[in-house]
Parts: structure tokens; C-alpha cells; sequence
């Protein structure tokens, strides 16, 4: 194997951590629409804790990508 297709592999393979992050923030907010359906109430005081979390795991879906752009240009 060329050692130019290796690199390219590689950084096709840590840019996957990108469709984990978009897994994680549907779940994030999936889990967050049913937990409101049942308690209405408790939704409110939720709403910020959704949007740390929904942050952390894009902020790792933007590192898988850049260390994938870092393995190719890098």
C-alpha cells in the first residue's frame, strides 16, 4: 500500500467520530423531547443541561474533523 493511500485512510477513518457526534446529539435531544413529553414541568429546568450537552458532543464531532484535515494537510 502507497504510503499517500494510508494517509487518506486514516483520515477517512477519524472522521468518523463526525457521524458518532451526529448520533449523539439526536439522542441528546430525542431522549430530552420524551423525558418533557412525560413531565411537562421538569422541562424547563432542563433546557440548559440539553444545550451543554448538545455542545460538548459537537465540539467532538469538530475535533474528529479537524484531526482528519490535520492527517491529510498535515
Amino acid at each position: 500500500m502507497d504510503a499517500e493511500a494510508a494517509k487518506y485512510i486514516g483520515a477517512g477513518l477519524a472522521t468518523l467520530g463526525m457521524i458518532g457526534s451526529a448520533v449523539g446529539v439526536g439522542n441528546i435531544f430525542g431522549q430530552f423531547l420524551s423525558g418533557a413529553l412525560r413531565n411537562p414541568s421538569a422541562a424547563a429546568g432542563q433546557v440548559g443541561n440539553l444545550f451543554v450537552g448538545a455542545a460538548l458532543a459537537e465540539a467532538l464531532g469538530i475535533l474528529a474533523f479537524v484531526l482528519g484535515v490535520l492527517m491529510i494537510f498535515g
